[in-house]
């Protein structure tokens, strides 16, 4: 356990941002499984669903830093090729 006082905070922010970026992240993947759904059923109208609402999301985990950008723009190309495809 950290004993200087600016290591003990450092250590409450951390358990703070660690459990607010859990919750995001959780959030973003049932966007991502609500959205492969979607396309598994062949909606015609994906673009103004789940698919989109997903896509939003992983852009915005990009620009938290919750996520590495390059991990976001692979996971909505690879949503996208995949909509575009059923």
């Amino acid at each position: 356990m950290a004993n200087h006082k600016s290591a003990l905070k450092r250590n409450r922010q951390n358990i703070k941002r660690r459990e607010a970026n859990r919750v995001l992240r959780s959030g973003m993947r049932t966007q991502l499984k609500k959205a492969r759904e979607e396309i598994q059923k062949g909606g015609a109208d994906w673009k103004e669903g789940e698919v989109k609402a997903a896509v939003r999301s992983l852009a915005a985990m990009a620009q938290k830093g919750i996520l590495k950008r390059t991990t976001a723009s692979r996971r909505i190309s690879r949503l996208m090729k995949a909509a575009n495809a059923s």
